[in-house]
């Protein structure tokens, strides 16, 4: 059974930063691109980050270019979104998702569950 978890989130002053942590288990972590998503209230989801498998190139949306970072640790099946210089506009519920780019069946994909961030003073 597959389970990404997120962690990390909470309440936190404009201007400050969080890291957010998804754990993947009952996957081979390493075949897969880890993505960031986030929902605000009232808006659809959107990709705020990806990191591919075999050298971790990555995208950010422009809304979070410059201010946040994704990277993975593989050996820990763990993908981080490290979020500097948070503004309201970050406020959201933010989830892990994971889709096989090797392997069988490609495109094979999960979602975790999500964790909160309130970005407020």
């Amino acid at each position: 059974q597959v389970h990404l978890v997120e962690s990390g989130g909470g309440l936190v002053q404009p201007g400050g930063s969080l890291r957010l942590s998804c754990v993947a288990s009952g996957i081979t972590f390493s075949n897969f691109a880890m993505t960031w998503y986030r929902q605000a209230p009232g808006k659809e989801r959107e990709s705020v980050a990806t990191i591919m498998i075999v050298g971790g190139s990555t995208n950010y949306a422009s809304s979070v270019k410059g201010r946040f970072t994704i990277s993975r640790e593989d050996a820990k099946n763990t993908v981080y979104l490290q979020m500097n210089s948070l503004n309201v506009e970050d406020t959201a519920v933010y989830l892990c998702y994971a889709e096989r780019k090797r392997g069988w069946p490609i495109g094979e994909a999960y979602w975790g569950q999500g964790t909160r961030v309130t970005v407020a003073s």
